[in-house]
């Protein structure tokens, strides 16, 4: 089959292009897969930094940008046995024979009641999710489409070695074009770190690792400054390989995402699944996450992790497990078990099913 690809969000380096770059790599071991894109540094940076094997797949002009004609694109759309479109709230006119496409968060901009989407919809042979978190607030707004949840990719790279007295938190900085200013809570999570060793938590250091845009680092300075004076480190832009260092040493992992914010008016807030919980969870790290979104679908509270709704509960089921060494350990080998479920292997035996069947 000739399959294209196409995310219009590919330069920002995140879980989705993730999700989206590992769907292209699965499926050229036996297809021809073409990335609609214009820049070749982007994908070649994408492959670096989340480790990709992309050799096999290739770059072709990006016909669904907006300086592409609509008869251009029709033409281009006419070659492809599939193409597979993650949508921005957007659907596109195509005249693949088989068209998929991705929704990884909730959005406001589906209106399947426009006559203009619902040809546009007829075209659709399924929707896909990246949890049932995102399915939930989408699935209403495309009545009739067929649709699945096929939960993200995750490559773990665990090795058995001595843990660290370590608190981690991996995730975006992110400012631009999400309405808040602390979209992950990485400032929520350092208050509240700061007030355990203030509170005698002594000998535990927290890390967040976060990639960081040249425009945002000024804002992402202010984080640092927060943080001065307290265990508290920073790692900025490594890559996926250069992370899992860092996953194999900490103990506990932490996430915020949506934390504070009204999530039955801006769903999209919360983490949409949690890539980064999953690949803690396979190092052994015992994830301690809000009680919202996909992070819901990760973790079992007690067994595998605990969840929290207010900081007093983060930092309380924290320090239940810093407390426990014997409870912290057998919780972590439940962590890695339950981390195996969302293997990269179990995700391409999904893609492959979807697009060949």
């Amino acid at each position: 089959m000739k399959i294209g690809i196409f995310d219009p969000y590919l330069n920002d380096l995140g879980g989705g292009e993730k999700y989206m770059m590992t769907i292209a790599e699965c499926l050229s071991d036996k297809h021809e897969v073409f990335v609609f894109w214009d820049n070749k540094e982007d994908v070649d940076e994408l492959k670096n930094r989340f480790s990709l094997n992309l050799d096999k797949v290739a770059l072709v002009k990006n016909i669904f940008s907006p300086k592409v004609s609509q008869l251009k694109r029709f033409f281009e759309t006419r070659k492809y046995d599939a193409i597979i479109f993650l949508s921005d709230g957007s659907f596109p006119f195509s005249l693949s024979k088989k068209l998929f496409v991705h929704l990884q968060q909730p959005l406001e901009g589906i209106n399947a009641s426009s006559w203009k989407d619902t040809v546009k919809l007829r075209r659709i042979t399924k929707v896909f999710y990246n949890s049932e978190y995102t399915k939930s607030f989408n699935d209403k707004r495309l009545p009739g489409i067929s649709d699945v949840v096929i939960y993200p990719p995750v490559k773990l790279l665990a090795k058995n070695i001595t843990k660290d007295n370590l608190i981690l938190h991996v995730g975006r900085f992110r400012v631009k074009n999400v309405g808040v200013e602390d979209y992950k809570k990485q400032g929520t999570m350092i208050g509240a770190f700061k007030k355990m060793i203030d509170e005698g938590l002594k000998d535990w250091k927290f890390v967040i690792a976060a990639s960081v845009k040249k425009e945002d680092e000024g804002k992402f300075s202010q984080l640092r400054e927060i943080a001065h004076g307290y265990p508290i480190e920073f790692l900025v832009n490594k890559s996926n390989d250069e992370l899992w260092n860092t996953y194999n040493k900490a103990k506990i992992y932490w996430h915020a995402s949506g934390f504070g914010e009204d999530l039955q008016k801006h769903p999209e807030f919360a983490e949409h699944f949690g890539i980064s919980t999953v690949e803690a969870m396979g190092a052994g790290a015992i994830p301690v996450v809000i009680n919202q979104g996909g992070q819901k679908e990760i973790v079992t509270e007690g067994r595998n992790g605990f969840l929290w709704n207010t900081i007093t509960e983060l930092q309380v089921k924290t320090k239940k497990l810093i407390n426990n060494e014997k409870f912290l350990n057998d919780m972590a080998d439940e962590a890695r078990i339950r981390a195996k479920d969302f293997s990269k292997e179990k995700f391409c035996q999904k893609i492959k099913q979807l697009v060949e069947e």
